[in-house]
């Protein structure tokens, strides 16, 4: 077999299609988020970021920076080994009692991301529990799917966000059998939010385990930043909750929060736990110190909504296609790969606008798409820029706009 020629004509299709992936280089300027610089070819740019999952803007936060800086120059730059022989350091213990204490819950465990935290415990707790029976939302993220398929453990998709179809599937099962209910607070793409109560009330009535990933919603949500389940007041119903430190909280790494035992258990079983090299001690520190300020502070929580709101009124008025949703995320609806490929270029070129096109597999063919995500440092000037050029490419592109109000 020609494997060069194999690999090439799988990305030509791809570039035919007009799904390739291309980066853009960036480079962040702390203080100056979201304006950065871009390199390409012929120099570089000053772009405007309206992509980033740092909804919050604390990856420049002055408290996650000091802190940062403070435990690098104190401790060194890496961790030293895995957790298990030589890795686990004060400020990974500090950090875990930060998120147990953000959920309510006896204990937290960290992972080196989101993806990872998802994976290897979803996959320990599936695999390990005798007879355990998944029930997996249709439209949970690869992460999950990925660790419920490594499980090997039986497995049935209940209709997206549901609880009227996961309490029929439930009930046709034994119900002697274990069963683990999996499902998200804020779904990334569309932006839909579950109905975590109502699910909560089956997983009860059926004695089923519930997992909630919570990526999306820490930092975001709730009086100290909790997540959903925290602005709705139930932490305490839910068995493990899932999040991440590289979205609002700005850092990186990946969590679950649970009963103590449940924690040690995927401590003691999770490959990818294990085998993993800990993160850094100065991450850990940063991320600590923004979970800290986020249970304080409300200031960027209402700063970052108003902002969300203002965006959705000014596109409304213009008659761009968006998903509507009560969470912070703005689907801009294209519907087709290359235009959505051409609108996103165009949009970097003319207006230094940079927000990344959406398309398979992460969501369907045919709802391609463009992924808002305003930041509370997104000044009124940014988004009249933003405004004003996706009009611009819209009509060039010749696409549909919704009708507007009289």
């Amino acid at each position: 077999m020609d494997y060069e020629a194999f690999f090439q004509t799988e990305l030509d299709v791809l570039r035919e299609d007009g799904r390739y992936r291309v980066f853009a280089e960036l480079e962040r300027k702390a203080g100056a988020f979201p304006h950065a610089t871009c390199f390409n070819h012929e120099g570089v740019d000053k772009v405007t970021v309206w992509c980033s999952n740092d909804y919050l803007g604390m990856g420049q936060h002055p408290a996650v920076l000091s802190a940062m800086h403070e435990t690098l120059d104190r401790c060194g730059a890496g961790a030293g080994g895995t957790r298990n022989i030589s890795g686990t350091t004060h400020a990974h213990v500090e950090l875990e009692r930060e998120l147990a204490d953000l959920h309510g819950k006896e204990s937290a465990l960290l992972f080196t991301s989101g993806y990872v935290s998802n994976w290897a415990a979803l996959s320990t707790l599936a695999a390990r529990i005798p007879g355990c029976i998944v029930l997996s939302d249709a439209l949970n993220h690869a992460s999950m799917i990925e660790g419920i398929r490594h499980s090997r453990a039986e497995c049935h998709r209940f209709a997206h966000n549901d609880p009227e179809d996961l309490d029929r599937r439930l009930s046709a099962m034994d119900p002697d059998r274990p069963k683990l209910v999996v499902f998200e607070s804020v779904y990334s793409m569309d932006g839909d939010i579950a109905p975590i109560e109502e699910i909560l009330d089956v997983c009860e009535r059926h004695g089923a385990m519930s997992y909630i990933d919570e990526v999306h919603g820490v930092g975001l949500y709730g009086p100290r930043g909790g997540g959903v389940a925290e602005a709705r007041g139930l932490m305490d119903r839910i068995t493990v909750i899932e999040g991440t430190l590289g979205k609002a909280f700005g850092v990186m790494g990946g969590y679950i929060a649970g009963s103590a035992a449940v924690c040690d258990f995927v401590r003691s079983f999770a490959s990818g736990f294990i085998f993993t090299t800990a993160l850094p001690p100065a991450l850990a520190a940063g991320a600590a110190a923004s979970i800290r300020h986020l249970k304080t502070s409300q200031v960027e929580r209402e700063r970052h909504q108003e902002r969300v709101a203002y965006v959705r009124r000014r596109l409304d008025a213009i008659g761009i296609p968006t998903i509507e949703n009560p969470s912070h995320i703005i689907p801009v609806m294209v519907g087709d790969a290359k235009k959505c490929k051409r609108i996103s270029d165009w949009l970097m070129e003319h207006h230094g606008i940079y927000v990344q096109p959406i398309n398979y597999p992460t969501v369907p063919v045919g709802t391609e798409r463009l992924r808002l995500t305003p930041s509370p440092v997104h000044s009124d000037d940014d988004i009249d820029r933003l405004v004003r050029g996706l009009s611009e490419i819209w009509s060039m592109c010749e696409l549909a706009r919704r009708e507007m109000a009289a």
